[in-house]
C-alpha cells in the first residue's frame, strides 16, 4: 500500500519515533537515486523550497519545482489529472496548497507517495521538524511540556497531534475566535493528549518547556490583519513571557517572523531561541520523512 503523509497523524508513533531517527542518518539513504519529485507550490515558501530541494538532493534524486503559474489546480487541469501526469515522472509528489481536500484528492489516484508541504489544515513537516529540534535540544521528548501562543492554525493543529503521538503535554493559549474547533480537539486527543487551553498566556506558559508561536496573519488572511492585530494585543512573546518557562526552557517559531507582533527580537534573537535550528531541521525532517514513505513503498 502507498504510504502517503497528509498529517502527522498518518504515522504511528513508533513510525514517528522512526522518521525523526531517520532524520539523523549519515549519510542518508539513496532511496531517490534516478527519481525525481515534483514539488508543487499554490503557495510560495523560501523555507518550504530549499529544505524540500536539498533534501531530495541528498537523497539522490532531482527536484523539479513548479510555481503557481505553471499549474493551475482544477483550473487549466483537474487537480486529479495534474497528480496522475507528475506521478508518470516522478518518484514522489509533494504539494503546498491552499486547500486540504487537494492533497487528499492527488492522494487519491496515484501509487507514488503525496506529501503535504502545506495545507490550510495541516503543516505536518513542519511538525516534524519541531519535533526532530526539541529532541535534540532535550534529548528525549516524554513528559515535555510545550506551549504554543497564538492562533490555533494548521501549524498549531499539526504540531498538537505530533505531540500527543510523541508524548509530549500540548498547551495552547489562544483569544476567543481563534481557538481549536471541537473536530480539531478530538482528533488531537485522539492522538494521545488532552490539551490544555486558555486564553491567558502567562497562565498557559508557566513552566512549560517549549514556547512556540507563529505569525499572527497567514498568506491569505491580508484582509484579517487589522482585526487580528487587535485580538492578539497581550499575545507577544516577549522576555517576560520566557522567563516563565522550565529553566532550560526554548523558543521556537516556523518563521518567517514579525518581530513586535507575535514575538520580539530581544526572544527571536535571543540565548533560548532555537528557530534557525529548527528551520535548519525542515531539511533533516524532509529527508527522514520522504526516506521513511518510499521504504514502505518499495
Amino acid at each position: 500500500m502507498t504510504r502517503h503523509l497528509l498529517e502527522v497523524d498518518d504515522l504511528t508513533a513508533p513510525e514517528l519515533a522512526h522518521v525523526l531517527d531517520l532524520s539523523e542518518l549519515d549519510p542518508p539513504e539513496q532511496v531517490l537515486e534516478g527519481q525525481g519529485m515534483a514539488l508543487l507550490f499554490e503557495k510560495p515558501s523560501a523555507r518550504t523550497r530549499n529544505s524540500m530541494e536539498m533534501a531530495v538532493l541528498q537523497l539522490g534524486g532531482h527536484p523539479v519545482t513548479i510555481r503557481p503559474d505553471e499549474v493551475g489546480l482544477d483550473v487549466r487541469e483537474s487537480t486529479e489529472d495534474v497528480a496522475r501526469t507528475l506521478a508518470c515522472y516522478h518518484g514522489a509528489i509533494g504539494a503546498r496548497v491552499f486547500e486540504h481536500a487537494k492533497v487528499e484528492r492527488m492522494a487519491s489516484v496515484v501509487d507514488v507517495p503525496v506529501v503535504n508541504m502545506l495545507s490550510d489544515q495541516a503543516h505536518p513537516l513542519q511538525a516534524l521538524a519541531d519535533l526532530l529540534t526539541i529532541r535534540q535540544q532535550f534529548g528525549a521528548l516524554a513528559g515535555l511540556k510545550v506551549a504554543y501562543v497564538g492562533d490555533a492554525n494548521n501549524v498549531a493543529r499539526s504540531l498538537a497531534i505530533a505531540c500527543g503521538l510523541a508524548d509530549v503535554e500540548f498547551r495552547i493559549a489562544s483569544p476567543a475566535g481563534y481557538q481549536f474547533s471541537g473536530a480539531d480537539l478530538d482528533r488531537i486527543r485522539a492522538s494521545g493528549t488532552d490539551p490544555v487551553v486558555g486564553e491567558v498566556a502567562a497562565e498557559v506558559v508557566d513552566g512549560v518547556d517549549v514556547i512556540y508561536t507563529d505569525v499572527w496573519t497567514s498568506m491569505g488572511q491580508e484582509a484579517e490583519s487589522s482585526a487580528r492585530l487587535d485580538a492578539f494585543a497581550g499575545f507577544t512573546v516577549d522576555g517576560a513571557m520566557m522567563g516563565r518557562t522550565s529553566p532550560d526552557g526554548i523558543f521556537l517559531h516556523c518563521l518567517p517572523a514579525h518581530p513586535g507582533e507575535e514575538c520580539t527580537r530581544e526572544v527571536l534573537d535571543g540565548a533560548s531561541s532555537r528557530v534557525w535550528r529548527q528551520a535548519e531541521n525542515r531539511m533533516h525532517a524532509a529527508r527522514g520523512l520522504l526516506t521513511f514513505v518510499l521504504g514502505q513503498n518499495s
